[in-house]
């Protein structure tokens, strides 16, 4: 098979809640365990790298933030071998945000980079489901952890 373009993970949801505590829950790690990893060497900040761990899983991976556009927009590079994410946060009416992520150059052959698209568009929609009940409702539903339960394969 081969691509006539590179596949692309694109998700997004609509949060009620105002874009600065939307923008703030993706840059804080304090709120981000909540419900996406469980532990980060520090918050995200422009040319700086820090460390993300899912300790139920036992894996961990480098996050390097190229731009931060507060309240609009977070470019990191992230994964081994790493691919790009972009956060975009777009202010709605009645104090609510649209935030869109996309994840792309994804390395391997065109079935690898298909999958691995597959793959991070699903986790990114996790993400989002899980930040939106956080956010809206304070509720941790644990969903990255319940993703890939300890027996099933």
């Amino acid at each position: 098979m081969e691509l006539e373009r590179a596949p692309i993970a694109e998700t997004a949801m609509l949060i009620r809640r105002p874009v600065a505590e939307v923008f703030e829950a993706i840059v804080d790690p304090a709120v981000t365990t909540k419900f996406w990893f469980t532990h980060s060497s520090g918050r995200l900040d422009e040319d700086k790298s820090v460390e993300w761990e899912w300790r139920m899983y036992g894996v961990s991976t480098k996050v390097e933030v190229s731009e931060i556009v507060r309240n609009e927009k977070i470019i990191m590079r992230w994964s081994d071998p790493p691919t790009t994410v972009v956060w975009t946060f777009t202010e709605m009416p009645d104090e609510a945000t649209f935030l869109e992520v996309r994840n792309f150059g994804f390395a391997g052959s065109a079935d690898e980079q298909v999958k691995q698209a597959v793959e991070s568009t699903g986790g990114f929609a996790l993400v989002l489901a899980g930040a939106k009940a956080w956010l809206e409702q304070g509720l941790a539903l644990g969903l990255i952890g319940d993703r890939h339960p300890k027996g099933v394969e």
